[in-house]
């Protein structure tokens, strides 16, 4: 069911594929070369920073959302002072640690008029500031995942920005930002520009710099790569003035490059339904599988969310579940084409993004490894963690 280099990982452990990374980091790149815009590494949904010398060489710096993060870029990221660009937004900043952020970000964006007016003597004279916006538009589906529902705390509305019959800008904002998409294409994307021109126009024409935000999937199979760079020579031509359109995937880096491997410890069964029970948690270690939610995919079975792949009734059904006493840390149903047994290993797809990032040691579980595959093939475990961290959490 797994090959031998899964075999051979330590589990539970994450495992990046430094071949795919690399491919998806072409993929942006040729979206930088071949439309002006810069791209940027959010590392709230990457942060796997013992690949940053490998994405370093395609992306142009990263975007931080607290000053942890602030600083992970500049340590991790940023080799040479001044070569990568560090982009913060935060929904409200600590007083504390803006200060500290904006002595690392070039660019720093508020969430609200307020905020700005309080702190931007706290601005240093290389950090840009900017504006979150909220078009009031977005196509996603789900609420958690959705910043434009009605009464959302995120960004500002064209409202609050009329003085009269005209929006105005707060002196000394230099840029714009929105984040409206979630994994979304660049249909999307045209369809949401044309409203922020539409609600925010003026504007537009008032700014050094303009960040169309996440949720742009680059790298998934299908994206309209021409329509993209089509968009964003658009806006350019409109609004000749922008000395940058700024792009910040996050799930896009890491999409489809990495895995979540784990193990088999016993089988129970309750009414007819067999639980594998991993090495794992889903509240822990997946919790967008619990929060969305989806359901992941594992190598070598079918789920009920495939529609390519029905369920089989020769198929051997399981559910998967977690180790923490969560009731419902458990995901189901998936058929396997062989019957599991303790000691087998379990890989779930697609999960180095927004992944990594929200682990915790709920119960005290075990932290995944963190392991890389080198181009050449051979794996390398970057990182194990204990008791300690564990610890050192509470």
């Amino acid at each position: 069911m797994v090959d031998l280099d899964y075999a051979a990982a330590p589990s539970p452990s994450f495992v990046l594929d430094e071949a795919r990374l690399r491919a998806n980091l072409e993929r942006l790149a040729e979206v930088q070369s071949r439309s002006g815009a810069t791209v940027l590494c959010a590392l709230k949904g990457f942060a796997f920073y013992g690949s940053f010398a490998l994405v370093r060489q395609y992306l142009s710096g990263v975007t931080a959302s607290s000053l942890h993060e602030a600083r992970l870029g500049q340590e991790k990221f940023c080799t040479t002072k001044g070569k990568a660009e560090i982009h913060a937004y935060c929904p409200a900043y600590i007083p504390a640690d803006l200060t500290a952020i904006a002595s690392i970000a070039s660019h720093l964006t508020f969430n609200s008029l307020s905020e700005f007016h309080r702190h931007r003597a706290a601005l240093t004279t290389h950090c840009s500031p900017g504006l979150r916006i909220n078009p009031e538009y977005a196509e996603v589906e789900t609420d958690l995942y959705n910043p434009c529902i009605r009464g959302s705390r995120l960004g500002v509305t064209a409202d609050r920005l009329r003085q009269g019959q005209t929006l105005v800008l707060p002196k000394g904002i230099e840029g714009l930002h929105f984040h409206s998409l979630c994994e979304k294409g660049a249909d999307t994307l045209a369809r949401t520009l044309d409203v922020i021109e539409e609600r925010f126009f003026p504007l537009l024409d008032q700014i050094r710099w303009l960040n169309l935000g996440g949720g742009h999937a680059i790298t998934r199979a299908g994206y309209d790569l021409d329509h993209l760079v089509r968009l964003v020579a658009g806006l350019r031509t409109r609004h000749p003035q922008l000395e940058s359109i700024i792009l910040e995937p996050g799930s896009a880096v890491g999409w489809q490059c990495g895995e979540l491997v784990s193990t088999v410890l016993d089988i129970v069964e309750c009414h007819g339904i067999r639980t594998a029970m991993l090495d794992v948690s889903f509240a822990a270690h997946m919790p967008d599988c619990l929060e969305m939610p989806y359901q992941p995919k594992v190598l070598g079975a079918t789920n009920r969310s495939d529609s390519s792949n029905p369920d089989k009734a020769d198929g051997h059904g399981y559910r998967l579940g977690g180790q923490t006493c969560l009731a419902g840390d458990c995901m189901g149903d998936y058929h396997f084409a062989h019957a599991l047994k303790v000691g087998d290993r379990v890989v779930f797809l697609d999960m180095i993004h927004y992944t990594m990032v929200k682990t915790t040691t709920f119960n005290g579980v075990h932290l995944p490894a963190i392991v890389v595959r080198r181009e050449q093939g051979q794996l390398e475990v970057l990182k194990t963690f204990g008791y300690d961290d564990y610890c050192r959490r509470l």
